[in-house]
């Protein structure tokens, strides 16, 4: 890094040089989470937000005192952004994030990067071609509370790690929910399953195998609602990961070893104000350490708006390689679960 980069950056809060974000589209976690983090994260200014409809443009705008673009377009065409966040249906992310790098910005895009390993591939391609930043919003990779659990891990807490689980479930969604809609690349897979995937991959490495899955799919939307999936670790690991929004909500996972249990409650979307807490058991006793409470959608902003400086400072995003690596790995084992996954049809029912 030059001195010019480190001059901007003092543990990890930039003196001058925001990266000044625009927003496509205006989802409620966009407005909820996500639009507040950038606006209030010192490394950040929300710059301007489209939508399809530029009525509620316009009115998110007003509510987060940025500027409203008449649609997606014409927010990439401005030159007062230097960056996009791209909230938009799953099936929309590959061609809103082409068009944003191709346009000179970079990309933040919500999970899942995109609906297919080949589309991924694609934009890891273009990012690297181009130098831009292309990042996957998984938020809970930046929450502190993971990387005490692998230090835990590698340092024997535990003994040798023989079991992995993770579950991600939320209650059911109202039926015009875009997680009902197959063309908008709706369903629980890419929805919530894509959580405790990335969380295996964060504990064992990108080198999992899927052996078997079962998907619960709507006789109405054909979308799946609801899974598991079983997968192998290099090492022989075993990894069980459950996902789905017909359940009451549950956000967890364990690490099992030779000699305990680690296990995280409301592991992938803790309130900024919780305190998580970790559960360690060993030898029948367990033990509850309190955790310190994290904003993970402010320390996700950070992390973005710090690697924007580095490409912008550098010419190339020097932690390409790396989270590209993972990015396309969690769509290629999507895909596996998908392809070999038994198929369960469910009624259709009222959704609340």
């Amino acid at each position: 890094m030059t001195a010019a980069a480190q001059d901007r950056i003092v543990g990890g809060t930039p003196h001058h040089g925001r990266i000044r974000v625009g927003v496509l589209g205006t989802s409620e976690f966009a407005r909820r989470r996500m639009m507040a983090a950038i606006r209030g994260h010192p490394g950040a200014e929300l710059a301007a937000v489209a939508s399809r409809d530029p009525a509620r443009a316009a009115h998110t705008a007003a509510q987060h005192g940025c500027a409203a673009a008449a649609d997606y377009g014409e927010l990439l065409a401005r030159d007062d952004i230097d960056a996009v966040y791209l909230p938009l249906p799953n099936a929309l992310h590959h061609e809103w994030a082409l068009a944003a790098m191709e346009s000179g910005k970079h990309v933040l895009a919500e999970k899942p990067l995109t609906t297919s390993a080949a589309d991924t591939a694609e934009l890891v391609g273009v990012a690297a071609r181009t130098g831009r930043v292309l990042r996957e919003n998984f938020c809970f990779l930046h929450h502190g509370q993971h990387r005490t659990v692998r230090d835990l891990l590698r340092g024997g807490r535990i003994g040798r790690l023989r079991r992995f689980t993770g579950a991600f479930c939320i209650p059911p969604r109202p039926a015009a929910d875009v997680r009902h809609r197959p063309e908008l690349g709706g369903g629980a897979l890419l929805d919530t399953g894509v959580y405790p995937i990335r969380a295996a991959q964060f504990f064992l490495g990108d080198d999992l195998s899927v052996t078997g899955a079962l998907l619960r799919q709507d006789a109405a939307t054909g979308v799946d609602v609801g899974g598991s999936a079983l997968l192998r670790a290099a090492g022989g690991e075993i990894v069980t990961v459950d996902f789905g929004f017909e359940h009451g909500y549950g956000s967890l996972y364990q690490l099992w070893g030779s000699e305990g249990r680690l296990t995280l409650e409301r592991a992938f979307t803790p309130p900024p104000d919780l305190a998580p807490v970790l559960r360690v058991d060993r030898q029948g006793e367990p033990v509850h350490t309190v955790l310190p409470a994290e904003d993970q959608y402010a320390a996700t902003v950070g992390a973005f708006a710090a690697a924007v400086r580095r490409a912008r400072d550098l010419g190339t995003d020097p932690d390409h390689q790396a989270w590209a690596a993972a990015a396309v790995r969690t769509a290629e084992l999507v895909e596996e679960i998908s392809r070999c996954a038994q198929h369960i049809t469910v009624e259709t029912r009222e959704r609340g």
